[in-house]
């Protein structure tokens, strides 16, 4: 669903100093994310294909803004100013403007508190440190405590604090998933220039979407959450004169599920069932007048339960 002033030249904070436990390490990393400036290309790998983006973050000391770039495919631009975040179409000349709802986009990592992540996760800190990007980081590997979710391994910068690789990992512990620096700059002589979108987009059509938050409860609807993932947001979302569709993200701090309701069309495109593209699973399934779409990083296990949870029945047929 997503497609997300000069700043005046001041020192770059300091980056925040590193402890010694997981729990604070991971703290450290969302963070530094949001604090620090930098710039750099990095890759995300899932499954069998690959993609390359340049990223360009700074921050003031009050405010972020960041323009994230696609380097293959389509050209795709991202442009972000704290919440609010322009998608730049173009090959459609759109622009797409829309609210940020999470704070997990790579070198981004947790949705809620690092502090919960323990009841699901064993967090340990390696003593030997790897190298990514030609820089120095610390191995943080978080393993679940049970089969409803992936497991990770993270390296930070040791200077920093910034997430260099995060990868996902099956219970295997192999690597199904994984986004990584392979160029990296970092400090207050990051190129602010960097931030401005390399199409002038005077003439461009401009959809806002728009979120209202919503209780799915009160329209009929009951989704169900494993054991640890809890409701994060339930919004509704309106964009260009389409079909509303309802949302719901369920969260363990660090994995995401999103739930998508929207209006049943047989002209409509759909995934039926479940499918997959490396740790991303998704399961398709209809509920009368309605498509249901439950897709996130966790095994297609957790994926089909939540979907298998979903049940539906309209306000007016309640018994008083």
């Amino acid at each position: 669903m997503l497609c997300l002033v000069t700043i005046a030249s001041q020192a770059q904070s300091p980056a925040p100093a590193a402890p010694a436990d997981g729990t604070g390490l991971l703290q450290r990393i969302q963070a530094s994310a949001r604090e620090l400036n930098y710039s750099g290309v990095f890759a995300y790998q899932q499954g069998a294909s690959m993609q390359s983006s340049r990223i360009t973050h700074v921050y003031d000391g009050k405010s972020e803004r960041e323009r994230l770039e696609l380097l293959d495919g389509q050209p795709l631009e991202f442009l972000r100013k704290d919440d609010e975040i322009q998608c730049l179409l173009p090959q459609k000349r759109a622009v797409l403007i829309e609210t940020r709802t999470a704070r997990d986009r790579f070198p981004g990592l947790m949705i809620g508190s690092a502090d919960q992540l323990g009841e699901h996760y064993d967090v340990s800190v390696e003593s030997e440190s790897e190298r990514v990007a030609d820089r120095d980081c610390q191995v943080i590997t978080l393993r679940p405590r049970d089969s409803d979710r992936y497991g990770y391994r993270l390296c930070a910068d040791n200077s920093s604090g910034l997430l260099l690789r995060a990868q996902t990992l099956s219970p295997e512990d192999e690597v199904v998933e994984q986004v990584a620096f392979i160029a990296l700059q970092v400090g207050a002589d990051v190129d602010r220039k960097q931030l401005k979108p390399r199409w002038k987009t005077d003439g461009w059509r401009v959809v806002r979407a728009q979120l209202k938050p919503v209780k799915l409860a009160d329209f009929g609807w009951k989704v169900g959450e494993p054991a640890g993932f809890h409701k994060m947001m339930e919004v509704q979302r309106s964009m260009g004169g389409k079909p509303d569709v309802k949302q719901v993200m369920l969260s363990d701090g660090l994995a995401a599920i999103s739930v998508f309701i929207e209006p049943y069309s047989e002209s409509h495109p759909r995934q039926v069932g479940p499918g997959a593209r490396g740790a991303i699973n998704v399961v398709g399934r209809r509920v009368g007048d309605h498509w249901i779409t439950v897709l996130g990083e966790a095994p297609l296990s957790t994926v089909q339960q939540i979907a298998d949870s979903i049940s539906y029945m309209p306000v007016a047929a309640r018994k008083p």
